[in-house]
């Protein structure tokens, strides 16, 4: 209980002075970019109400999830397969290290000429830029599979697809996550960039009417949802991967007991 009540106290803790600090250090601002917090907070559930929800915030949501989903089967998927055969990867790397150079949010108007400037080019700028940490972590993750678990389960005679599902990506698995994880900071910033191009809703055109019309405290207040919404998917991708990974977990716990 004692550690537990710590722990919440550690993760609480930053914030709560960083809020502090900013509500002290804009409390007597007068400056029209820069207003104080309590102006912006006091906004905030005036400008998120329930239609705003429905017309800009869930649309994002949305786009995220499917091109996120889009990312993490073909990073995968393609991850996997260059990571098990030397010479697909012989092939495969100098071009895949090429396209991992383009930024994504210069492909935007490439993909627009393609995809049109509804829901799938926004998607596809989010799996474009996702797809590279997935792929690049899963490559490694299935190259550093243990020689003896492979052997273990060539001489078992586990192959084909059960050799994939239970012991390739099983192993994998920590780097897989890795992977995952830095794709989904990527995936909020690629939403919130291709909503700003020949966009009718969502996270980042109502950032930029804002923007235009100098409504300044109603624009913080969406900076301050884009950070709680990163926060949210944060924690429920904790979630998820201690429930996948708690044999790995496990493990580390195990490794570091003094014997």
């Amino acid at each position: 209980m004692r550690r537990a009540l710590l722990r919440l106290f550690l993760l609480a803790a930053l914030p709560v002075v960083l809020v502090a600090a900013w509500w002290a250090a804009s409390a007597g601002s007068t400056d029209v970019y820069w207003p104080p917090l309590r102006t912006v907070l006091g906004r905030f559930p005036e400008v998120w109400t329930g239609e705003r929800w429905r017309a800009d915030v869930l649309p994002s949501v949305g786009r995220l999830t499917a091109g996120y989903a889009l990312a993490a089967v073909a990073g995968v998927a393609l991850g996997t397969l260059v990571g098990s055969f030397r010479r697909v990867r012989a092939v495969c790397e100098p071009v895949l290290e090429f396209l991992r150079a383009v930024p994504p949010p210069v492909l935007v108007p490439v993909i627009m000429l393609f995809a049109g400037i509804g829901d799938t080019m926004k998607i596809v700028v989010i799996a474009s830029g996702c797809v590279w940490p997935v792929l690049l972590n899963t490559v490694e993750g299935v190259r550093a599979l243990d020689p003896v678990r492979a052997e273990t389960a060539r001489s078992y005679g586990v192959t084909g697809v059960r050799r994939l599902t239970r012991v390739v990506l099983p192993s994998a698995g920590p780097q897989i996550f890795t992977g995952l994880r830095q794709a989904l900071s990527i995936g909020i910033i690629l939403m919130v960039i291709s909503e700003m191009f020949a966009a009718s809703n969502g996270l980042g055109f109502t950032l930029v009417q804002f923007q235009r019309g100098f409504a300044i405290p109603e624009m913080w207040t969406g900076i301050l949802l884009l950070g709680l919404l990163g926060f949210v998917l944060s924690v429920l991708f904790r979630l998820v991967e201690r429930r996948v990974l708690g044999w790995y977990d496990g493990l580390r716990a195990a490794g570091r007991r003094p014997r």
